[in-house]
């Protein structure tokens, strides 16, 4: 270097910095306080976040933890044979004819007897406001009763039955003595009864297990509306799903990964993959609607179209993270494998398969959780019915293919259309127990991926 070279360089380099290194410069604490604003940004996106989430579980659960609970009537009920059984043979054909308008005034007048007995005297009640406490389902359930067991007829049975939704919302704080005057449905001198009737011991409200086992109700009867038939459809279609994708998708993720040449078709097939992946799921209701009902004939609202389409869905799911789990498996285990001798399928199905399972089964369950919650793809193949009963004789059959079905979320969403209050109380704990079943598998995967990770 010369000496005009080294005066240059000498030029050109830095100033020495001054002062002690202790103490920050401009510059420094320029960059500092952008680090702590991209802290406070980031603590700020989380708190909101979490509020978010604490004020949904909350409303969820302060709406819909009372559909868990219910009211109920205690009464001593004669069963005359001259209604019931005109013929006397205890014939269950015979008994059948005998609809459920005979056996409603029977439940009246057990209401009626137990209130003049226990000397209970309302202003401005009159007999029909009495029996406006008992639910319109009480009848159904008093003759199912009946014709379970022909020898009850004759004799006075106890039997406990649903009060009216109204009555029920009174204990759950959605009507009150002041609504209760502007409601046709229910009258102050009915909330008084009630209470009367709490006090010596006939009205009571607790556990509801029929929310989780009863079917559908109609508009008139919220308090008999339950989630067994909608519990019953989501597991066929969960079935349908599982039997489908997991094979299918783990098998192409197999194919495309492990044997697949790389060439500009298999490009195309990732490709398209990856875009069905974030497809909204309506289009793959419309693509059941043409391909599984107007092609192929199949049922609308059968949980076999249901269990079709959320297929679909659940594919691209599957075969991403399939791959990505293949992927994760370090290719010195292919090398070893091929390397003392074993064939290609052998590698991948005695070593790398076994080692991506965690990923795979945690895929699965994944996309198994998204497709329960789906709705919008259901209500375009109709799967919206008004289900009442179970499928014939718990037939998987006839569940499958013939009977008409719903669905969990799709239960919700019908439930928050109609007008009675009370369905906004039984899409809410129908909202929770949709979020159990979520949780509960995704905990699954997460025990699953801990239990079969191994470690290399």
């Amino acid at each position: 270097m010369t000496d005009a070279t080294a005066a240059a360089a000498a030029s050109t380099a830095p100033a020495p910095r001054k002062g002690s290194l202790l103490v920050q410069d401009a510059r420094t604490r320029k960059r500092n306080a952008a680090e702590s604003r991209f802290k406070a940004y980031g603590l700020a996106a989380i708190a909101v976040g979490v509020i978010a989430l604490v004020i949904l579980v909350t409303s969820i659960l302060g709406n819909g933890t009372s559909a868990f609970r219910q009211s109920y009537i205690a009464l001593n009920v004669e069963l005359p044979e001259a209604k019931l059984d005109k013929s006397g043979t205890r014939d269950l054909e015979v008994m059948k004819k005998v609809t459920t308008l005979t056996y409603g005034p029977l439940l009246a007048k057990g209401l009626q007897d137990a209130v003049d007995s226990l000397g209970i005297e309302i202003e401005g009640l009159t007999k029909k406001d009495v029996s406006g406490l008992i639910s319109q389902e009480a009848a159904a359930q008093l003759r199912d009763r009946v014709l379970a067991d022909p020898a009850l007829v004759g004799q006075t049975v106890q039997i406990t039955v649903l009060a009216s939704g109204r009555i029920d919302g009174y204990y759950k704080g959605r009507t009150t003595l002041a609504s209760a005057e502007l409601d046709s449905n229910v009258s102050p001198a009915q909330l008084k009864l009630a209470d009367a009737l709490k006090q010596k011991g006939l009205l009571t409200t607790r556990f509801n297990a029929a929310f989780l086992t009863a079917p559908d109700a109609s508009d008139q009867r919220p308090e008999a509306a339950g989630l067994g038939v909608a519990i019953l459809g989501s597991a066929y279609m969960m079935i349908v799903v599982l039997v489908l994708a997991l094979p299918i998708g783990v098998a192409a993720s197999i194919y495309l990964e492990e044997f697949a040449p790389k060439n500009r078709w298999t490009d195309l097939i990732e490709v398209n993959i990856s875009n069905l992946a974030a497809v909204p799921s309506i289009v793959f209701g419309i693509l059941g609607l043409a391909i599984f009902i107007n092609f192929a004939g199949l049922r609308a609202s059968a949980p076999i179209v249901g269990g079709l389409v959320l297929t679909l869905m659940t594919l691209p799911t599957i075969i991403i993270s399939t791959r990505a789990a293949l992927k994760s498996v370090p290719p010195s285990i292919r090398d070893a494998a091929l390397g003392v001798g074993a064939s290609k399928m052998q590698a991948v199905f005695h070593h790398v398969l076994p080692l991506a399972a965690p990923g795979i089964l945690t895929g699965t369950i994944i996309g198994l959780a998204q497709a329960l919650g789906e709705t919008a793809p259901l209500l375009l193949i109709g799967m919206v019915a008004f289900v009442r009963e179970y499928p014939a004789a718990y037939s998987a059959t006839d569940g499958l293919f013939g009977e008409p079905s719903t669905a969990l979320p799709v239960q919700v969403y019908n439930w928050t259309q109609r007008a009675d209050p009370a369905f906004f109380e039984r899409a809410s704990g129908a909202i929770i127990v949709l979020l159990v079943f979520l949780l509960i598998m995704n905990a699954v995967a997460i025990i699953l991926r801990r239990r079969f990770e191994r470690r290399w």
